[in-house]
């Protein structure tokens, strides 16, 4: 991909491009100057839907809808893997995510933002590596947030003086249906902060080809544990996440600004160790696939 001269008055990122993936209610990004619309073809399939690529301000940003254009994927439809290859393709070494989630605290009001600081993921029908097909890897992911990014849209939440809880830990449940209560009790004995659909296999995926990836959680409901609040319905959800777009779109302009231009995180670390195959073995078609993403090599 052919190198772009930085222009006067643009941060240089010399990590490229900052990815940003929008879920619900965030289909398109205020502010975002728009450019290109791509479609990248990977081994994986396409995103989505195309990435738009272009500029926010002084930054340069590439800006894909999760769920796609007026919402078309349901969770475990959604292409992972298609979208961070294509991002990754595209340059993109840091991505800022943002989420509608359910609470599953009394603090933790519906409007509030949470910072996720770690995953628990009970999904089950999706893919959820890109090894396998005679490569095997297995990528240290103790902790899944990159501090980077973490620490950016902390500053910017802070900044805002927006009502933030700073950590927690996201469920990520299959759906496309809403907890029971029963799980929605137990989640919380778990000690988990909030529940979504989504995030926890980005994240996973994000970091097996060496990504940045955090998430900013903008809370729609009490999910069904609250005894005021026990049924969820979209209604309920689509109303808050109208109130919050908003709010993301100011607290991603505000955190950009705030991303270090040289990567202090150990996130590109993660996969250079990851593969535990002898290479020679790997069938070449898989080894393509991994060569796609920059990975395949084995340093014993």
């Amino acid at each position: 991909m052919e190198k772009r001269r930085t222009t006067r008055g643009e941060k240089n990122l010399s990590a490229g491009p900052v990815g940003i993936i929008g879920g619900s209610g965030l289909y398109r990004m205020e502010g975002l100057t728009i450019e290109e619309e791509r479609v990248v073809e990977t081994p994986w399939g396409v995103s989505s839907d195309p990435f738009l690529i272009g500029s926010v301000g002084d930054f340069r940003v590439v800006f894909l809808s999760r769920h796609g254009n007026g919402h078309r994927y349901l969770p475990s439809e959604i292409n992972y893997r298609a979208n961070l290859a294509g991002l990754k393709a595209l340059g993109v070494s840091r991505i800022l995510s943002v989420s509608a989630v359910g609470s599953l605290k009394e603090e933790i009001v519906p409007g509030d933002m949470v910072l996720v600081d770690d995953f628990i993921d009970l999904t089950k029908q999706r893919p959820m590596s890109f090894y396998g097909n005679g490569a095997v890897g297995h990528t240290p992911y103790g902790r899944p947030v990159c501090s980077d990014l973490f620490d950016a849209f902390s500053e910017a939440c802070k900044h805002l003086n927006l009502s933030t809880h700073r950590g927690g830990t996201y469920i990520c449940m299959e759906g496309p249906a809403f907890s029971t209560r029963a799980e929605s009790r137990l989640y919380r004995q778990w000690g988990a902060d909030v529940i979504g659909m989504t995030n926890g296999t980005e994240a996973r995926l994000a970091r097996e080809i060496g990504l940045c990836y955090a998430t900013l959680a903008l809370a729609t409901d009490y999910d069904c544990w609250h005894p005021d609040h026990d049924m969820v319905t979209v209604a309920d959800v689509i109303r808050i996440i109208n109130q919050n777009v908003q709010r993301a779109n100011v607290i991603l302009l505000d955190a950009l600004a705030r991303i270090p231009d040289i990567r202090k995180c150990h996130c590109a670390e993660a996969p250079k160790s990851a593969l535990i195959t002898d290479p020679s073995r790997i069938p070449q078609n898989t080894r393509e696939k991994l060569a796609f993403l920059g990975l395949g090599h084995n340093p014993s």
